[in-house]
């Protein structure tokens, strides 16, 4: 029953997936009429426009990018695109460019002087498409003047492993760039600029979704400050980073443009994606497999061990009493968690919550629990995730691993690699945040 149970969960997180495929939610939003291109309730004649653009970044870009050209087809004047290493798909008008993701590389750097390129020649009579997903923020890495790829790099890597949220990360990322934080809508103003969005930000705030190249940044110096000081990161910072972000508090460098600003006056921000359309599409496949589904929420975040426990507590609850669903239940939920790195181990966040979920569930039958990203990437591994059920733990045992020993030293990856409970769906081309799924029989 066990193995069914993993089966499952699978095709239920399968269905939520495939709920937010980036082709067909940029075709739910972009339509063409005659010369009426219809974006969700607004319209734009095209007749008023010389040239029609696609530019973009994220793991997602691609796919939107084919959706873009599927609908405008030879009125598309060209483009570009930036995607994570190995998220391609055929494209005809717009150019593709690969970069590195979750750390900014130098084929980041030059695509993004490409795509600057390209926006800085557009005037009033141009139409821009800019096609954001997650991942949009390391794919776009331009730093300041006087701060390098490299410095900016280490800064975005203290704060992965610092524990910070993508909100907390990203406040610092938007005041280090020159094109994140609404900048990028500096550059390419006066032309029109649509951004068609696929959230992986908990609640979707658009000025943090890829930190915001193209809407205005309520964020400032001294927010960067506040989390730095959080984190205790000020001191381990490049020089230079340090340097700007003081110099930023004292005035001595610009602001990003705030959101009452006139550059923002031709621009319109659509949400075309989001994680609770793929909760939902889960929880219709749980009923189809006889499941009562609730949906926990869209918004879960926070350190990845205690969420992990309060879905496991939740799990017990249900055997326990038949509260809050009854039997065969599946609880669903979505967000993004965050982990502390204290070992030199190798995983996810996902794969992180499904080892600390083993722990709970040992010995307890008939209930499974799968954790993975949507884009099919946790963490720097191959892995979208992992799942487990009340006997991970003992078959670990009797391979003679420790699951604590795995834990605390960050390794959950080759923990589940050596059970075959790994995840692995590669990429999907989309991209959400979290899906969990816990099945009680």
């Amino acid at each position: 029953m066990q193995k069914d149970l993993k089966e499952e969960a699978r095709q239920i997180f399968k269905a939520g997936v495939r709920a937010v495929d980036p082709n067909e939610a940029v075709k739910r939003f972009l339509t063409l009429e005659g010369n009426t291109l219809l974006l969700g309730e607004q319209e734009l004649d095209l007749e008023d426009f010389e040239g029609i653009w696609a530019i973009g970044a994220g793991k997602a870009s691609a796919a939107m990018a084919q959706a873009v050209e599927e609908v405008l087809e030879d009125r598309l004047s060209g483009g570009l695109v930036i995607v994570k290493y190995d998220h391609l798909a055929p494209l005809e008008k717009i150019r593709l460019l690969e970069a590195g993701h979750p750390t900014p590389d130098e084929n980041g750097w030059r695509a993004t002087q490409e795509l600057v390129n390209l926006v800085e020649k557009l005037g009033r009579q141009d139409l821009v498409l800019f096609l954001l997903s997650g991942g949009g923020s390391a794919l776009l890495p331009m730093p300041v003047e006087g701060i390098t790829l490299a410095e900016k790099m280490a800064a975005t890597n203290l704060l992965l492993k610092s524990g910070a949220s993508i909100q907390e990360m990203n406040t610092v990322r938007k005041h280090l760039s020159q094109v994140k934080g609404g900048q990028l809508a500096r550059l390419a103003h006066p032309a029109t600029l649509i951004s068609l969005i696929l959230s992986d930000v908990v609640g979707d705030p658009l000025d943090v979704i890829a930190s915001g190249p193209t809407v205005g940044d309520p964020t400032t110096y001294k927010e960067c400050q506040e989390v730095l000081d959080r984190y205790a990161l000020k001191d381990t910072l490049p020089a230079s980073v340090k340097s700007h972000l003081e110099e930023g508090i004292e005035g001595k460098v610009p602001e990003t443009p705030k959101p009452d600003e006139p550059i923002f006056s031709r621009n319109l921000s659509i949400l075309v994606g989001t994680n609770m359309q793929a909760l939902k599409a889960a929880a219709k496949q749980a009923e189809k497999l006889g499941y009562t589904s609730l949906i926990l929420s869209s918004l879960i975040e926070g350190d990845t061990t205690e969420a992990a426990r309060f879905h496991t507590a939740l799990a017990k609850e249900i055997v326990m009493s038949g509260h809050p669903v009854v039997r065969p239940a599946c609880l669903i939920s979505g967000g993004e968690t965050t982990v502390v790195v204290r070992g030199k181990g190798k995983g996810g966040r996902n794969q992180e919550f499904a080892l600390a979920a083993a722990l709970d569930l040992e010995g307890l039958k008939g209930v499974c629990l799968l954790c993975g990203g949507t884009d099919g990437t946790d963490g720097p591994t191959d892995a979208a995730g992992a799942v487990v059920d009340g006997d991970t733990v003992a078959r670990a045992l009797a391979k003679g691993l420790n699951p604590r020993e795995f834990l605390a030293a960050n390794n959950s990856y080759h923990f589940f690699q050596h059970l075959d409970d790994l995840l692995i769906t590669g990429p999907t081309n989309t991209n959400v945040m979290d899906l969990r799924v816990v099945l009680v029989k």
